[in-house]
């Protein structure tokens, strides 16, 4: 059971200078056997990793060795105070303390293997390269995964941690065992927080969106560029950044241009003069998309759409591999045919017609 504090003057009536001193030398060796241990392991480690050609070996060894080097020593001294000569509570408060720091460390070394992870898979399937919708969608499992791993690893450690200390353990046990009211406050007070972590949950799992998507959402358009447990970064063409909350995506409607693909049709509309051959117009348009870049070869089609009593209203129609290309291709397109009007068919851009008459002319007379 856990001692309460020990003065100096009470610990020199239950050991004499002898056994502290022989204590001492333990605790210390002990720490120096553990430390030595973790230097010649990673040590060992790093030179079997120089001999690997990926630079993954070295950024994992570089990651756990700090959380080794301390965990080791602790774990040392927890293993020598059996064979201290201590009186048992000092014995028991002193290897309390000492199996908290463990499960601490261990927790850090835990989430150190965690992030490791989490960040060869995530350059593994980056989805700036080819914007592939698996890459995408593994590349959102695996950030979603990691921020869901992390938080039940930093809860594990605190519960097993004040689980290591008797008298926190009782009073847990004490709260428990009433099945009163501060679990249901607390439980009505953790609600909304759940009832986030678990909207976070179900977005990893069903994927609605992931990075990298192409989205509408609140009247903006923008890249999905980081999505958590609580909340989703969307990156608009303006490079502003929009936080909004996960339920954004799993309560209200929005538009997802990528999800099962890349590719987008658009359109440019065109308002000319009746006297222009339509004809013309789509040899023209063929002409300027096969000399396109940004053009997929999938789709083309001109349409007149409408009809005024001015003009009548021509609808292009292209495709292109993503929404980048789509906006250059239409900007394309519209820039050159109204170019082609205005040099060869110059009398078809859209004008107001008026009938001038002079006042002699017999019509206006009537």
């Amino acid at each position: 059971m856990l001692i309460g504090p020990i003065s100096l003057a009470d610990l020199f009536e239950r050991l004499d200078a002898v056994g502290l001193a022989w204590s001492l030398v333990l605790l210390v060796l002990a720490y120096a056997g553990g430390w030595l241990v973790a230097w010649l392991s990673i040590r060992s480690l790093g030179r079997i990793i120089k001999r690997t050609k990926t630079p993954v070996d070295d950024e994992a060894i570089g990651r756990v060795a700090q959380p080794l080097r301390t965990l080791l020593p602790v774990l040392a001294v927890e293993l020598a105070l059996p064979l201290l000569p201590l009186s048992q509570g000092l014995s028991e408060g002193l290897r309390q303390v000492a199996l908290v720091g463990v499960v601490v460390i261990s927790g850090w070394l835990l989430l150190a293997v965690i992030r490791e992870i989490e960040d060869v898979l995530s350059r593994r399937y980056d989805p700036r390269g080819e914007g592939d919708a698996r890459v995408r969608s593994t590349y959102t499992q695996v950030r979603a995964f990691g921020n869901i791993s992390r938080f039940l690893v930093v809860v594990v450690t605190l519960a097993f941690a004040l689980m290591s200390v008797d008298t926190l353990r009782h009073l847990g046990a004490g709260l428990l065992a009433s099945a009163g009211i501060a679990g249901i406050v607390l439980g009505f007070a953790a609600q909304k927080s759940l009832a986030t972590i678990l909207e976070g949950v179900q977005l990893a799992v069903t994927q609605p969106i992931r990075v990298d998507d192409e989205v509408v959402v609140e009247g903006e358009w923008g890249r999905i560029e980081e999505i958590t447990l609580s909340y989703v970064v969307v990156r608009t063409w303006d490079l502003r950044r929009l936080i909004l909350p996960i339920s954004q995506f799993i309560d209200k409607p929005f538009q997802n241009w990528t999800r099962s693909s890349t590719e987008l049709l658009g359109t440019v509309e065109l308002h000319l003069d009746y006297s222009l051959s339509v004809d013309e117009i789509r040899a023209e348009f063929n002409r300027i998309l096969e000399t396109s870049k940004s053009w997929d070869r999938k789709t083309s089609r001109v349409q007149v759409t409408d009809s005024t009593e001015n003009t009548m209203l021509v609808r292009l129609v292209v495709s292109a591999k993503n929404s980048g290309a789509l906006f250059e291709l239409r900007c394309e397109v519209r820039e050159k045919i109204i170019a082609y009007v205005q040099r060869v068919h110059p009398s078809a851009l859209p004008r107001t017609r008026a009938d001038v008459r002079s006042e002699n002319h017999p019509s206006a007379a009537r």
